[in-house]
Parts: C-alpha cells; structure tokens; sequence
C-alpha cells in the first residue's frame, strides 16, 4: 500500500516536470537536438593544431586555407594528453620492456618504479624499429615545436667578403722624360693633382741635340741635292722621332723650315698629373722624369682572398665593390685576374677588379670591400642550414615521413649561403625534413637505440641463464 502511493506520487512529480519543461517550447524534439549538440560540442576536445587536407607535413596553430582555398583540417588534442600514437592504441600492442621515466640505462621486464616512486615507461612492439625511425604524438610534435619544409631547387648565393685598395691601370700610366741633356726654359702652370688633356703644353726645352737633328733634317729636305730624295730625308727625320720630339713640333719645322730655340713639351694622354718635378732652369739628364700623368677613369680594385676561399674563386664572376669612402654606392664588375701568389705571411692571395671611374670617385690606396659570388648560376637541391645534423664526421636530416613518424637519413653537402645548404646526395625533391627541434628528435632516437640496447642485452643474458 505504501509503495503504492510512493510510486504514484513520482510519477506525478515526473508529469509536473515534463509539463513545465515543454511549456514555452512549442517544438519539444528540436529543444532535445540542442540540449544534445551543445554537450557535444562541450564536450568535444579543442584543436590542438591544423594539418594539411592531403596529408602533406604542412602544419598551423590557427586555422588556415591551401592555395587552392581549401581549409586545413583540425586534429584534436587527445583526451588524456598523453603521448601515444594516433594510428595504434597501445593496449593492442605487446609490451617488451619498462624503461626508466629519467632516461637512465635502465630497463625492467616487468612494471617497476625508480627511487623517486616514478613509474617506469612501457616500450611496446613497433616503438623500437630497427630503420632508426622515432615516432612522436601529435601533443609531443606540437609542444616541442617540430616544424618541417620540403627539399626544393634553390640558387644558393655564396658571397666571399674581402678588403681592398684602388690601384692604377698600369697600362694608363705615362711618363714625359728627356732623352738627351736638356735645359727646362719654361713650366706651364700644370700642378701635382691637375687635371690635363692629350697635347696640353706642359713646358718648354732647349737641348742642343735636338737642335742638331732639327738643322740637319732641314738642311737635307731644303738642299737642292737631297730634296727629292726621300731615303735621305726619312733617316733625318727618324732621329728627331728617336729624341722623342713631338710629332706637331716636326711638322711645324717642316712648315716653317725654321729651327725653334726651344721646343714645347705636351701631355701624352688625358689624366691627373701624379708628379711634377720639372723646375724652370733645371738641368734635366736622360731617363729624368718630369711629369708623370694617370688616366683614371679606368682604374684596379685588387682585393686580398683568403686561402680557404680560393677554390670557389673564378675568373669573370661578378663582385661589388664598395667604397668607404661612399656609403651606399656600389661599383658592379667582375674578375679579371688572380695573381699565382699566395702571400705567405697574410695566407691571402691577390685578385684585380677593373673598375670604370667615369666620374673620377676612385682614388688610388682608397679603401674598398669587396663581394663575390661564388654561387652556381643554376639552381640546386638545399635545405636549410638548420635541418641538418652534423657530428663532424657525418651529417644527417631528419625526414618528416608523416603521422608523427621521423627517420634519419645521411646526406652529402655543398654550398652554403643564405640560410641554406647543397645536398649533393641523399635527398629527392619534395622531401620533406625537419628544419626545428630536430636535435630533440635525434636525442629521442638516440636514446631509444641505447634502450634497446640494454633490452637485447638483458634478454640475451637471461636466456643464457642455466
């Protein structure tokens, strides 16, 4: 009887609440669907990141669209946050073996804890492949800061950075000196530093060699006797040729048929004047220098290489040179010449740049800094100069193989430059390779080879037990 009543006074209680419940909702199965969608989705784990629709190792901690337009795909963190692979749970999997939590060398067949109470780490079936491949969960990749880049064709610009100086062309270089012995009657006003044109007088010379010449060519092309006979003529003539007079000077004598007392000197080429020693007066000797002149609107950078760079040195690759002295400016060229020298105290060797200085910016014994390229002009596989592993003795890239799987992979190198680095071998185009926390992966791999290396041992041992 009691029971009776109890029962019939919950089930009224239960129609009370239904009738309240569905009172404002005019339609009671769509409140239901909500009720239900938004436990779903409250329920639902956040994203831990985003991964590309096609499977590639392209990652995003945002969401994000492919070129094409279509959205990344959202992977969620797992529940429990653990570090298990996504593919395979590992209660499906055997456990061989209980590796220590801290990393130790120190392996047990059965569940055990260390001396701090930690539980040991199960190893199961498939986490120790014998390729050398690590396999990481999407929590670990994401947490760690794993990232990844395929292997492309790149053109890797190697710069060679070496300090100069501006030389002379020597081949636009004169000298105006005496060949006899000559008197300077008179100088110009021509200066260290002037500037001068081609045929500019310089100064005036009295040399009674060149007087005797001069009176002698006359006298053989005005005789009535050797006028008409060339031989005679050119060989006076050539001696005034040898005493380096000026040819407008011969043929004003031949004009003239007059001897001048003194002859004017001019510069042989458009330039700076470099050095002036003549003095109104003096007494010059053959072989003296009186004025030497430079034409500097072509001029030399010679820049000191390293010995270690002189194998990626050519002649005609292109170099910039820049000027101290104009910040900011570059003069483009190429390489001329290498000198076959290495100075043995410096262990550099020369190179010569020819420079056009058709403003006259260049000074000689200006400082400048030169760059070369020493890069292929074609392009070559690389990756970058992070991504690989180098022990001294061998270098290796990780290679992102997908679903949180990394193998290691030997590689041979070239050229560095710009962040990146050749691979000569190893490598095809599009593989894709870690390019960060690569020193943490191959740390985990280590590690796991060790392990596994106790783990063998200890099975070999037991098994040899009587």
């Amino acid at each position: 009887m009691t029971r009776n009543i109890l029962l019939g006074a919950a089930a009224a209680i239960l129609a009370a609440a239904g009738a309240t419940l569905f009172a404002g909702s005019p339609h009671p199965h769509a409140t239901n669907r909500a009720i239900v969608s938004a436990a779903t989705a409250a329920d639902a784990p956040a994203p831990l990141y985003y991964q590309d629709p096609d499977g590639k190792p392209l990652y995003s901690p945002t969401p994000k669209k492919t070129e094409d337009g279509r959205d990344y795909v959202a992977v969620p963190a797992p529940t429990d946050m653990s570090d298990q692979p996504a593919i395979q749970t590992k209660s499906d999997r055997r456990i061989r073996y209980y590796r220590n939590p801290m990393g130790l060398p120190d392996t047990s067949p059965v569940p055990k804890k260390d001396p701090m109470g930690m539980d040991y780490i199960p190893v199961y079936d498939g986490d120790d492949r014998d390729d050398g491949s690590v396999r990481l969960s999407p929590g670990r990749i994401q947490r760690t800061g794993v990232r990844s880049e395929p292997a492309e064709l790149r053109r890797i610009r190697t710069l060679v950075r070496a300090p100069g100086t501006i030389q002379l062309d020597e081949r636009r270089v004169s000298v105006v000196a005496m060949r006899a012995e000559s008197f300077v009657q008179k100088v110009a006003d021509v200066t260290t530093g002037s500037r001068v044109t081609k045929g500019q007088p310089l100064m005036d010379i009295y040399s009674s060699a060149v007087s005797s010449a001069a009176a002698e060519y006359l006298a053989t092309i005005t005789s009535k006797t050797t006028a008409g006979i060339e031989p005679y003529g050119r060989g006076s003539r050539q001696r005034l040729v040898n005493l380096d007079v000026p040819n407008p000077v011969i043929a004003e004598m031949e004009k003239s048929h007059s001897v001048p007392t003194t002859i004017q000197w001019s510069s042989p080429r458009d330039g700076i004047v470099l050095q002036r020693n003549a003095i109104e007066g003096m007494r010059a000797q053959p072989g003296d220098v009186l004025f030497r002149i430079a034409d500097i609107s072509q001029v030399w950078s010679t820049v000191d290489i390293a010995e270690r760079d002189l194998g990626h040195v050519a002649v005609g690759q292109p170099v910039t040179v820049r000027a101290r002295s104009y910040p900011g400016r570059n003069f483009e060229s190429r390489i001329s010449v290498i000198y076959p020298q290495v100075n043995k105290d410096t262990r550099t060797a020369r190179v010569r740049i020819e420079l056009a200085n058709a403003d006259l910016a260049l000074l000689p014994d200006m400082y400048v800094d030169a760059e070369i390229d020493t890069g292929a002009p074609a392009p070559v596989l690389s990756v970058a100069e992070s991504a690989v592993l180098d022990t001294g003795s061998r270098q290796a890239v990780l290679i992102d193989k997908g679903q949180g799987r990394f193998e290691p992979r030997d590689v041979k190198l070239g050229r560095h430059g710009d962040g990146y680095v050749e691979i000569r071998d190893g490598l095809a185009e599009g593989d894709a390779v870690v390019t960060s926390a690569n020193f943490l992966i191959d740390a985990e791999s280590n590690l796991k080879a060790a392990l596994k290396g106790f783990a063998e041992a200890g099975e070999n041992a037991t098994g040899a037990r009587p």
